[in-house]
């Protein structure tokens, strides 16, 4: 291993050559770091989680529908309501109840979330713990 470091008369030449040491010492620490993170990022709680299947309902006297359409009209047991408020004390009255009835909430695919999001908040405040969703089956899903 021979080094010169001054000229002794030849005309230095450019050093054309990329010293690749520190990109590939750079190179062994990344994956080091991934190697030590890949096993803390990857432990989770194992689940089975549900399938997505849509359950027919069990239709009782004592159920409740509401029904919002696309506009955003409230309807309790397909009777109309002028305003939330209306709808509130309804559901004040159905909560006090025994056995207190399950509130399911029809409402139109064009509905806009803030209707819906309006309902469940008067059914929160109203007292109601059984809530539900009434779907149209998926085709794919059927059984």
């Amino acid at each position: 291993m021979a080094m010169s470091v001054g000229s002794s008369g030849e005309e230095q030449s450019v050093m054309a050559n990329i010293n690749t040491t520190p990109l590939v010492d750079v190179m062994l620490v990344l994956l080091i770091i991934f190697l030590i993170t890949i096993p803390v990022i990857n432990k989770t709680v194992p689940l089975q989680l549900p399938k997505a299947v849509n359950i027919p309902t069990q239709t009782k006297p004592e159920n409740i529908v509401v029904a919002v359409d696309k506009e955003g009209t409230m309807y309790w047991n397909d009777r109309r309501l002028p305003n939330k408020d209306e709808l509130l004390s309804h559901i004040k009255e159905a909560a006090v109840k025994h056995p207190q009835p399950e509130v399911h909430i029809r409402a139109d695919k064009e509905a806009r979330f803030e209707s819906v999001g309006r309902v469940l908040y008067a059914i929160q405040r109203g007292g109601i713990v059984k809530v539900g969703f009434i779907t149209e089956p998926d085709k794919g899903m059927a059984r």
